[in-house]
């Protein structure tokens, strides 16, 4: 895969400047981009896909070899030897201000298969909550769920200084163990079992005080002595030494990856990237919950010919070696892809999520919660003022942390962000209806219910 993040070239003002070729020729036709309302066709992917097709009902009439005959078009045909070539034979312009070559070969494609894989659950309030494994970052909203077990949410009341504090406090200590202890858990040994389980939740749950922390502290599950890796370390010994002269951070970030930082003046900013995510839920019974994401057009380059872009997250490895999460061969970054289903008495009741990069796990908590413990419908749930905190390392370049970091919504009152700043919380007001993409569905003794986030009007809920 390849860690791009200026494949395209800059577009400002709807100018292109210096673009890949590729990418202009599929995105930027004329020196810009497609018009509001113009119509957007991509004739290389359509052939791509029409030539995938046709393989596949070449090989056969049976359903299960078409599947077959098709991914091996993709991943050790055609699409494949496309690939490859565009990366032995074009360096792109990274975060670096510098042009590399991508790490993926031809073997690594031809390797992949696709592989099913239970889910990582946690029983909470009268549902079993099922995320992702540890090569994603779902689990991260179980071991919050876990810390938050051991305090009365439901006295505290949503929205309120205390339950904001509360939460946000086992964010931090849930998503240092992200850092310390989670990667692909086919190459490597992530203590799941003791993460999750009650007796190092309460322990864990000891370090939450009534002041904001300004540590990122993972635990020892079992005895074993945590890691982080260096982009952690130097970010909190640099905000230590800040804070000892007198100074401090503030910012918050937006989640997804930007396809610059205003620390490189070299890669013109292009503004936030984001991925998607959709629920469905079905009168038989089925539910999905998915967020695919690979690329995003301004940090990924476009192969010729088949319209599409190699993804950019492998920039969610770290280069400290010996951890979960290091670049390896073969490895999955650990992503923060984050779907999330709920069984209720084994039976699928609630599927949920949102893009949103690290906050994925914050927002959909604090919607979770609102639902479960204080009765709120979907649409009220997700409707209600949103927060999270930026705290820990972001899974994106330039992987910037900012301790004791808040955002948090202005519909919450003056009185609560006053309360939250006299703990210690670097708080960042936002505007009223700016954080977090929620959408849900549900099946509840034969009705479907389905909410969609307001938010930047682009959630829709649909049923038929």
């Amino acid at each position: 895969m390849l860690a791009s993040a200026n494949g395209g070239g800059a577009v400002v003002d709807g100018t292109c400047r210096a673009p890949l070729p590729s990418f202009a020729e599929v995105y930027l036709r004329g020196g810009a981009g497609p018009a509001l309302g113009e119509r957007f066709t991509n004739p290389g992917l359509a052939a791509a896909y029409r030539w995938i097709l046709h393989e596949a009902e070449a090989a056969s009439s049976d359903r299960e070899a078409q599947i077959e005959a098709a991914r091996a078009a993709f991943y050790e045909g055609f699409v494949a030897e496309a690939i490859v070539r565009f990366i032995e034979h074009n360096e792109v312009m990274d975060v670096t201000g510098q042009r590399h070559r991508g790490v993926l070969a031809g073997a690594d494609l031809a390797g992949w298969r696709a592989s099913f894989e239970a889910p990582v659950t946690l029983d909470y309030h009268g549902l079993t909550v099922c995320k992702t494994g540890p090569w994603g970052q779902g689990p991260v909203f179980l071991q919050q769920l876990a810390l938050l077990d051991g305090f009365d949410l439901t006295a505290m009341g949503p929205g309120t200084a205390d339950f904001i504090h509360t939460v946000t406090e086992c964010a931090k200590l849930a998503f240092a163990d992200r850092e310390a202890w989670y990667g692909d858990p086919r190459q490597t040994d992530v203590p799941l079992a003791r993460l999750l389980s009650p007796e190092y939740a309460a322990e864990r749950r000891k370090l939450v005080g009534h002041d904001s922390s300004g540590q990122l502290i993972p635990g020892a599950p079992g005895g074993a002595e945590p890691r982080l890796p260096e982009f952690a370390t130097d970010a909190f010994a640099r905000y230590a030494a800040a804070a000892s002269a007198g100074g401090g951070h503030r910012g918050h970030g937006t989640g997804e990856p930007l396809a610059s930082s205003g620390a490189n003046p070299m890669v013109a900013e292009l503004g936030p990237g984001d991925t998607c995510h959709l629920d469905v839920a079905d009168s038989f019974g089925n539910l999905v919950s998915a967020t695919p994401s690979g690329g995003w057009l301004q940090s990924s380059p476009v192969i010729p010919g088949l319209g599409f872009c190699l993804g950019t997250r492998g920039q969610m490895f770290t280069l400290t070696p010996g951890l979960a999460s290091s670049l390896a061969p073969g490895r999955r970054p650990r992503t923060t892809l984050s779907p999330s289903l709920a069984l209720r008495d084994g039976e699928p009741y609630l599927a949920f999520g949102t893009p949103g990069g690290d906050q994925q796990d914050q927002w959909t908590l604090g919607f979770f919660l609102n639902h479960v413990l204080f009765g709120m419908n979907l649409q009220q749930a997700i409707d209600a003022p949103a927060f999270h905190t930026d705290h820990f390392p972001s899974s994106f370049y330039p992987r910037a942390s900012r301790p004791r970091s808040l955002a948090a919504e202005s519909r919450l009152g003056e009185p609560v962000l006053a309360d939250l700043r006299r703990r210690g919380h670097d708080l960042t007001v936002m505007p009223p209806w700016s954080l977090g993409r929620i959408s849900a569905v549900a099946r509840d003794r034969g009705f479907l219910y389905a909410g969609a986030n307001p938010r930047g009007m682009q959630g829709y809920a649909a049923g038929r």
